[in-house]
């Protein structure tokens, strides 16, 4: 196998990026909608791994926050908003875990929820997607850890996180 030189890298490289469409023509053809006719949530695959009621509650908190926070969003015109949620971590740590070897404490655990927000189109066509994680820290004592709460918390923070994405 042949070696290229730095001269032939650079303008390899440089074809490629003159080839390439520019980053503005790919956010736009990747524009989110603005308004949507309406808003569901899907959690099959959070069920698929198990979580059963757990997912069910994770989803009705969310869309509920849908509901609140897109509620000036809404136009039977526009493509349905479905969020998918792919994956939700709550910390086994809530308070930080204790004490590190240097004598302060590791700041507190995280939670986070995974997942995409998807414009769905009239015959069913995936119109734009936006993947998304959202992180919220966790401050609260590892004897009252209230996972519920915590779901329901993050789910909140990931559709906020969203209106702030999605609606400029």
């Amino acid at each position: 196998m042949t070696r290229l030189s730095r001269r032939q890298m650079i303008t390899g490289l440089a074809g490629v990026a003159f080839c390439a469409p520019p980053l503005a023509a790919l956010a736009q053809t990747q524009a989110f909608p603005q308004f949507f006719s309406s808003l569901s949530v899907d959690v099959s695959v959070l069920k698929a791994k198990g979580l059963g009621g757990f997912a069910d509650l994770v989803g009705a908190a969310t869309l509920d926050e849908l509901r609140r926070s897109f509620a000036d969003r809404i136009d039977r015109r526009g493509p349905r908003l479905v969020v998918r949620l792919t994956g939700i971590d709550l910390t086994a740590f809530p308070d930080g875990g204790g004490e590190r070897w240097w004598g302060r404490g590791s700041g507190g655990g995280t939670d986070s929820i995974n997942g995409e927000a998807l414009a769905i189109g009239p015959r069913g066509e995936v119109i734009a997607r936006h993947p998304q994680l959202a992180v919220l820290d966790v401050r609260t004592s590892i004897l009252t850890p209230n996972e519920h709460g915590r779901a329901v918390a993050v789910a909140q923070h990931y559709v906020r996180w969203l209106r702030r994405e999605l609606i400029s």
